[in-house]
């Protein structure tokens, strides 16, 4: 296979975010990519060169994850809001919010059916959610410190979670338990994910090492120390053959797992690479960092439509399905280090011919009260108001020509930006359809947020009284085996005192004698 491969080269690369890309997902349909960023921003990509992008507002904060539905339909979201997303990727922008962590959510991931999500937060929880019900379902509570990442197992019965403990957990879904704990890492656990079979999982950390275990034997099959910075995430291919990570010492790095080899080393990043993923068919991957640049790349590794090789994966129901061809890995744990035989590649990323997409503004920002005020203030109706900033033959590069004073309050450089937080309470499109009194909506909408934490807020007290419980039990069952002994050592007394008293009594005559 190696005489035939290609080395990886550079296709594309994506101007748009203002700040970090720190996410990065292809769509199932090979039509799109999806970026999240610390602009707080969501982007759409369309492969096309000729087609729009689009960019989604809603978040107020950093975006910390993100991906497509397995269907291609829905785009789901984290951010470091405390909330999370739930997207239609169309020009409509609309978005469903979730709301039951308390502190910043880390990573967010679609079971394989769709019908679940599952997100990782600084709150120390794992969280499963309903996408069909649209509420949070069930937590995850073992975690001592923050969990960076979750990851459902390709059939859903399985959950890998990791985070700033130090520990990769497996959560079983049917039980809600911790059924394995994986803790040997000299810092933070960065990500994790398990591979197309579900029967490895790979976990990388803030040591620079990057360490594949088999969930069924819970053996360290091998461990790769290539990087010389933290590695920040890492994508599979859908072969299972290869995999690709992202580091803050500004490299790709690209993994023979067969092999057990480093063999690319990828430079295009001016600093951290903070995501990396292959698209469903394994033909491209992305890469995105703190040069807020989203590059695509090409390459060969395996030519080969893997989607129905990935279909027998998740119809798996025995809970040990003989190995896969592609399960196959050098059975040593040995330290895999960075080797001279890699090959470097620096591509001219300046040099790439393709332009920057045009970019669409949508999202629930366009829906604001403040932009329909801002709007009759101008003498233009809010539905107006909203086209102008939709209009695809606006200036996407701050050239301003054609702009009118009605359009310049909500518009930088030929795009609408909503900057302030004071201008990020809206009302969702879904609720303007709805026809129901914004006041009323938001009521609502608040109701159903207090009784998803109070449900959150249950299940933990559940849990505590489970564990008081056990230990009064303990303490009781203590104290009866306390009684008991110190009953029996009464009754001990007595009889050496009786026995003592009778030898008394049958010497006293002899004495008198």
């Amino acid at each position: 296979m190696a005489s035939v491969m290609e080395d990886p080269t550079l296709e594309r690369h994506f101007k748009g975010h203002k700040d970090a890309v720190t996410c990065s997902d292809f769509n199932s349909n090979h039509k799109q990519l999806a970026s999240g960023s610390a602009d707080k921003t969501l982007m759409i990509w369309n492969l096309n060169p000729k087609a729009r992008a689009f960019r989604f507002v809603g978040h107020k904060d950093v975006i910390t994850g993100i991906q497509f539905s397995p269907a291609g339909d829905l785009v789901v979201s984290a951010s470091r809001d405390k909330t999370v997303r739930l997207w239609t990727p169309s020009i409509k922008g609309e978005s469903m919010v979730f709301k039951a962590h308390t502190a910043t959510v880390r990573s967010v991931n679609f079971s394989h059916d769709g019908q679940r999500l599952v997100t990782a937060s600084d709150d120390k929880s794992v969280k499963v959610w309903s996408v069909h019900r649209q509420r949070f379902v069930y937590s995850l509570n073992q975690h001592t410190n923050w969990v960076r990442c979750a990851r459902f197992s390709p059939d859903g019965r399985l959950i890998a979670s990791c985070g700033d403990d130090r520990t990769v957990r497996l959560w079983d879904t049917s039980t809600k338990q911790c059924i394995n704990c994986f803790t040997d890492y000299g810092g933070s656990a960065t990500f994790v994910d398990f591979n197309t079979s579900g029967t490895c999982i790979a976990s990388s950390g803030a040591d620079n090492t990057l360490k594949i275990w088999d969930i069924r034997t819970n053996k360290l099959l091998q461990h790769y120390q290539v990087h010389s910075a933290g590695i920040n995430c890492f994508s599979f291919h859908p072969s299972g053959n290869y995999l690709i990570s992202g580091s803050s010492d500004s490299t790709v790095k690209i993994l023979d797992l067969l092999e057990g080899r480093l063999i690319y080393t990828l430079h295009g990043h001016k600093g951290p690479v903070l995501t990396v993923a292959f698209s469903r068919g394994g033909d491209l991957f992305a890469s995105g960092g703190c040069d807020a640049q989203v590059l695509m790349w090409k390459t060969n590794f395996d030519a080969f439509d893997y989607r129905e090789v990935l279909s027998r994966h998740s119809q798996r129901v025995t809970p040990n399905p003989p190995p896969h061809l592609t399960d196959i890995y050098p059975r040593g744990p040995h330290l895999h280090s960075s080797q001279s035989g890699a090959i470097e590649i620096s591509p001219m990323v300046a040099d790439t011919q393709t332009t920057d997409p045009a970019v669409i503004e949508v999202g629930q920002a366009l829906y604001t009260a403040t932009t329909a005020v801002n709007g009759h203030a101008n003498g233009l109706p809010a539905q107006q108001v909203a086209s102008t900033s939709l209009n695809p033959n606006e200036d996407c590069h701050g050239s301003g020509q054609g702009s009118t004073s009605g359009s310049q309050s909500g518009r930088i450089g030929g795009r609408r930006e909503v900057e302030e937080e004071g201008e990020q309470e809206m009302t969702s499109p879904l609720e303007v359809r709805s026809g129901l009194p914004m006041n009323f909506s938001s009521t609502l909408q608040c109701i159903v947020q207090q009784l998803d934490v109070l449900t959150q807020t249950v299940s933990v007290l559940e849990e505590r009284l489970t564990l008081t419980e056990d230990k009064l039990k303990e303490c009781l069952f203590n104290q009866s085996q306390i009684l008991l002994q110190v009953r029996g050592e009464e009754k001990d007394r007595r009889r050496e005192s009786g026995e003592e008293e009778r030898e008394g009594e049958s010497g006293s005559p002899v004495a008198s004698a």
